[in-house]
């Protein structure tokens, strides 16, 4: 039993073959200073016996409604939890959280917990495709649980597709990214929201381009966020030196015009875009087919084009009724003057603005700006994780987003 002030977590077991990287992802809880409870059901005991978890926990596993009956273990297991977090979901208990069943301890503990939920699925790829499978993830997300979307990879035999758990390493900073906020409300359950993170890259020839300095670090801390806040999350990613973060739809992208036609294309069934990638303003007008060689006699100059107005397209023709838009602008200089003028000139909803170059901003663990909006608001936010910033941006964005919103 926890008796100190460590988060109690009830990590959830599901019967499948993933279970066997389960014991990672505990391992990575207790070491970061969480209690676990460990609460396998009866089949994933097959996968990965009672020692293991228990050793893993230094706790023992809680496995049926009727052992301590006098300490009521359907009710208290999750009444006492900060979290519960169930790896991995298969289809049957998605199924069986989403219509209220309760007929082992775990799903007991889903349906006395009031404390976030969070699932990371694991199956085949029809299983999880199936529209029942579909409607039950919906439903848990319009409720405020957390179901991130399964990896892409090799499944149990030759099959390769959408099923595949992801890495413990991502399922843990899922979890820790929804323990941070504590008791705070999904608010942004039930809404898509559509990222652009790290910079484009414009060739030259076979082997140059012209390109952007970015990370995606504050592109990846926004999709972090939003899927700890129940968004579904769709990732345009450019060059970036991060991965991104599990249950994130990830769309990979090169050039400022690649990435032009994945917003656009992803943009329809979006409750608010934010263009947090470093788009190159310029390309080149002719790319060459082969390697330009040195000749001695210097080099040929190269004429550049400009590149669409991602930003500026998507704020005139919004996608669809009450759209956010939000846009970024890495200044060096009159920064304030000149986001000012930019958002007018691109008509966003808000336009986080934050000073570049010295070490700051561009591939750092934190960042500051003002968020200025298109109602004359200007909101600061000091140094601090990028998370911090990302979740400051997604609080001016939940206050704007309309009541309903796109299918979950």
């Amino acid at each position: 039993m926890n008796t100190d002030n460590r988060p109690e977590v009830v990590l959830g077991v599901g019967a499948g073959i993933a279970a066997y990287k389960v014991c990672e992802l505990l391992r990575r809880l207790t070491e970061s200073g969480h209690s676990v409870q460990v609460v396998p059901t009866a089949d994933a005991l097959r996968f990965v016996g009672e020692p293991t978890w228990a050793a893993l926990s230094g706790r023992p596993v809680a496995t049926g409604v009727w052992e301590s009956v006098h300490e009521v273990p359907h009710v208290r297991t999750g009444r006492r939890a900060d979290l519960v977090l169930v790896a991995p979901a298969t289809a049957d208990l998605l199924a069986k959280a989403a219509n209220g069943l309760a007929d082992d301890l775990l799903t007991n503990t889903l349906l006395t917990a009031r404390c976030p939920v969070v699932f990371a699925p694991a199956m085949h790829t029809e299983m999880w495709e199936h529209p029942a499978t579909q409607a039950n993830v919906a439903t848990l997300r319009s409720r405020g649980a957390v179901v991130l979307d399964p990896a892409v990879g090799r499944l149990t035999g030759a099959d390769t597709g959408p099923g595949r758990l992801p890495e413990p390493d991502d399922v843990f900073a899922a979890a820790r990214r929804v323990l941070a906020r504590g008791d705070l409300p999904a608010d942004l359950a039930g809404h898509r929201v559509l990222i652009t993170a790290g910079g484009t890259r414009e060739p030259i020839d076979p082997v140059r381009f012209i390109g952007n300095r970015s990370s995606g670090r504050q592109g990846s801390a926004l999709a972090a966020t939003a899927l700890a806040r129940g968004a579904r999350v769709t990732l345009v990613s450019g060059e970036v030196s991060v991965p991104p973060p599990a249950g994130a739809e990830v769309v990979p992208v090169g050039s400022a015009r690649e990435m032009r036609e994945a917003v656009l294309a992803h943009s329809a069934a979006a409750d608010a875009v934010v263009m947090a990638a470093a788009v190159a303003d310029f390309r080149p007008a002719e790319t060459a087919a082969g390697k330009i060689k040195k000749t001695g006699a210097g080099p040929e100059p190269v004429e550049l084009a400009e590149n669409p107005d991602i930003l500026r397209e998507l704020s005139a023709e919004r996608a669809r009724p009450g759209q956010v838009v939000v846009g970024f602008a890495a200044e060096t200089d009159d920064v304030l003057a000149n986001g000012r003028a930019k958002l007018d000139r691109k008509g966003c909803d808000l336009l986080v603005v934050n000073e570049v170059g010295d070490g700051r901003a561009f591939g750092t663990e934190d960042n500051q700006a003002v968020v200025l909006g298109a109602d004359g608001s200007a909101t600061e936010i000091p140094r601090g994780p990028k998370e911090d910033l990302a979740d400051r941006v997604w609080d001016l964005v939940a206050q704007r987003i309309p009541e309903g919103g796109a299918a979950p």
